[in-house]
């Protein structure tokens, strides 16, 4: 295994080792702080993180407004709060000592907002900024005026030569690197494109060589790529580093940071890594963003999945192909369907999935009366928690909706990421995770039942393990 050299994050030398910034409560001050402090990056997140209330108790966010509207701005709040509170702990933990970042969602509602206030008024605790989940155009310019580095998050040189066209070559002397994030194999949200099928991975070495191809093009030949989805054996990545063609390499870890003594997720969950096997995880299109995302396969998902098989076509009233009445819901209102769904549409209805859930794409979903008012209260309890959702059709822009139906084929996401970070059944809820974490089950590390500190995980990953 080669030496694993320092090399230059955030204006210092560090191991080129770095912290995935996992959002709500699993990326907190004490695991980023704990990871700093090994000589790697710890990063919190700034996603919907927990704050300090006024008797110095930790806290997960609430919502007590009338209004969505009134909720978000409680959001905004407290995420402030929250992102200075967890930084304070990373800056206790270090000493002040090391690299902390902050990792924030471009896509997160009130995300500019909390990003500018956050380092107006604790800036001093933040050495970086990684932002992806999106086009973070604006991040360049508010982490410079700030005197932060930044670390824009991408899945292509595609991407990121966009970013660079548009904003970043006019903020580069604070672009501290680029985080690749493969979005086949990373956890969380990921980057695929409408061009790339996800069941069918590709190998990252031709796709970020020809981002540093691009980024030798605009002169940022020794600016560090981060190598973030798939990382696990850090001997599977020998050949990556110190490689003239890659240039500067540091690897993220996601996933290993989750089973640690610091970590702070939950101890069901913690057992559930430890026997993730083939087929535990996820990636799927059930986000209310949109976007691709990896997650453990639990009863929740498989729940998402049977709501999208029962789903049909429909019309209001007869017209073309769509003769065949049924009547759904309590009052049994009249819709038409062709005549090959009504048998399966019908047979739905008797195993109790009696409502029909109408949704922006002219399809109508089967849910039972218990399911459809779950869903409706969760729509209704809204807090704007995204720029914009499709579940809710909140959007934080002007007239505060994205002018389309809800769509029940997807869910609250800050409610099961919150339930699943703080302590409600994991098989209820919806736990990240990336592809590698089946490694948890046969990684002689973990044998035993062994959980690491962060500073043994990362003395582990430098040998090649």
């Amino acid at each position: 295994m080669k030496a694993l050299n320092p090399i230059m994050m955030s204006g210092r030398e560090m191991l080129p080792l770095v912290e995935g910034g996992k959002g709500v409560a699993v990326s907190d001050g004490h695991s980023s702080g704990a990871w700093a402090v090994a000589g790697g990056v710890g990063t919190v997140s700034g996603v919907n993180p927990d704050y300090r209330d006024d008797d110095g108790n930790i806290v997960a966010p609430t919502y007590k407004g009338k209004t969505r509207i009134e909720r978000h701005e409680e959001l905004v709040a407290q995420g402030i709060r929250g992102c200075k509170t967890q930084l304070e702990i990373a800056r206790d933990v270090t000493g002040g000592q090391g690299r902390i970042h902050l990792n924030v969602l471009w896509e997160m509602g009130g995300s500019e907002r909390i990003l500018e206030a956050v380092l107006e008024q604790a800036g001093e605790l933040v050495d970086g900024i990684t932002c992806g989940a999106g086009m973070p155009y604006r991040v360049g310019e508010i982490a410079t005026r700030h005197g932060v580095y930044y670390y824009p998050i991408v899945s292509s040189a595609r991407a990121f030569r966009a970013l660079w066209k548009r904003a970043f070559h006019k903020q580069s002397e604070m672009l501290g690197g680029v985080v690749y994030e493969d979005p086949w194999l990373a956890g969380g949200h990921n980057g695929l494109s409408n061009a790339e099928d996800p069941r069918v991975p590709q190998d990252p070495f031709p796709r970020v060589l020809e981002l540093r191809k691009l980024m030798v093009s605009v002169g940022l030949a020794e600016t560090p790529i981060i190598m973030a989805g798939g990382v696990w054996y850090l001997r599977d990545w020998e050949d990556w580093i110190d490689n003239p063609d890659l240039g500067p390499i540091a690897f993220q870890y996601g996933s290993r940071p989750l089973l640690t003594q610091e970590s702070p997720i939950p101890q069901e969950w913690k057992d559930r890594l430890t026997t993730l096997t083939d087929g535990d995880v996820l990636l799927q299109k059930f986000s209310p963003t949109g976007f691709w995302s990896s997650a453990i396969y639990t009863d929740y998902i498989q729940l998402l999945e049977r709501r999208s098989e029962r789903q049909v076509d429909y019309r209001r009233k007869p017209e073309d192909d769509f003769t065949a009445s049924i009547k759904v819901g309590p009052r049994g209102r009249e819709m038409f369907v062709l005549p090959a769904d009504k048998e399966k549409t019908e047979k739905w209805m008797a195993a109790g999935h009696t409502d029909a859930l109408r949704t922006p794409d002219d399809t109508v979903v089967f849910v039972s009366t218990e399911e459809a008012a779950e869903i409706h209260k969760d729509q209704v309890d809204c807090m704007g928690c995204l720029t914009q959702c499709a579940f809710s059709n909140w959007s934080q822009h002007e007239g505060n909706t994205t002018g389309r139906k809800t769509d029940p084929r997807s869910f609250c996401i800050q409610k099961k990421l919150q339930g699943a970070a703080h302590g409600e059944p994991l098989k209820d809820n919806l736990a990240f995770s990336g592809h590698n974490a089946i490694n948890f089950s046969n990684d002689p590390f973990y044998s035993n039942g062994f959980v690491p500190t962060v500073k043994e995980l990362v003395d582990r990953i430098v040998t090649g393990d």
